[in-house]
């Protein structure tokens, strides 16, 4: 008993958060070879990623800005930024329920934090970020935007969302371990949430539309926490103004989370090696 209660400890938890943080050269490289791996052999390489992407919001963008009467000189740039930083949540959130499971060779034969695979992790969506974020750039050379000095808040917005990707791959990842239908049922949740959250639709039209009964639909969208997660970063890097209670409400996910994924971490941090 007094075993168990001895790695159910606050000072395990977050030494396991301070040696995963500090073998920055070993998730560094790892990550850094995980982009490189899933191209090789390929003339374009990584550059594979913004094509695909940028193919991709292309597409929506000429379809949904037709479809609801949208100009498209704002609707592309709009579609762009959703998708590209929704690519990035998605992934952390979908590959977060796998990533002690993906790695249970390394867990099992390797004794490193646990938390090295999450860093990992959520370094190599930020590479695929970078990669992806090349478009908004193309983007701004083909249909300018009345940019403004708050653009600067997407820098914050993105250390929030990495941030946030952190817990969640975590938290996910440790129940993930004991439970594996949890991967799948997040997947399913994930696509449908996409279509939920003002990507390919904007959350304006509903906001300002003439029948108030869609329009009070615009309140329920705000329970969409994704939305907000989307507003802080779009926002600016479209020249928008910025709205507080984006950040308010992203700031509290943030502290709840990552407290929920600290206990997580405390309780169950030694069993994940035998769940995997």
């Amino acid at each position: 008993m007094n075993t168990a209660r001895a790695y159910r400890s606050w000072g395990r938890a977050f030494a396991d958060l301070r040696a995963g943080w500090n073998q920055r050269s070993l998730w560094g490289h790892l990550g850094w070879q995980d982009i490189k791996q899933g191209y090789r052999r390929s003339v374009l390489g990584p550059l594979w990623i913004t094509i695909s992407t940028g193919v991709m919001a292309l597409a929506m963008g000429i379809l949904f800005s037709a479809l609801q009467n949208q100009p498209i000189n704002f609707f592309l740039p709009y579609v762009t930024v959703g998708l590209v930083c929704w690519t990035f949540i998605a992934n952390c959130v979908n590959e977060g329920a796998n990533v002690f499971i993906a790695n249970e060779g390394l867990i099992k034969q390797l004794p490193s934090p646990l938390t090295t695979h999450v860093f990992r992790l959520i370094w190599r969506q930020v590479l695929l970020f970078a990669h992806n974020f090349l478009i908004y750039f193309i983007m701004l050379a083909i249909f300018p935007q009345d940019l403004k000095w708050t653009v600067v808040y997407a820098i914050p917005a993105f250390v929030l969302i990495v941030l946030n990707g952190g817990w969640v791959a975590l938290l996910t990842g440790i129940i993930s371990t004991r439970f594996r239908d949890i991967p799948p049922i997040i997947g399913s949740v994930v696509l449908l949430l996409f279509y939920m959250t003002p990507i390919v639709w904007d959350f304006r039209i509903l906001e300002n539309h003439s029948n108030p009964l869609i329009a009070d639909r615009a309140y329920l969208a705000q329970f969409n926490p994704f939305l907000h997660f989307i507003e802080i970063i779009r926002r600016p890097l479209l020249g928008q103004d910025q709205l507080f209670h984006h950040w308010m409400i992203v700031g509290i996910i943030t502290v709840v989370g990552w407290a929920a994924a600290l206990v997580l971490l405390r309780n169950y941090r030694a069993r994940v090696s035998y769940w995997v």
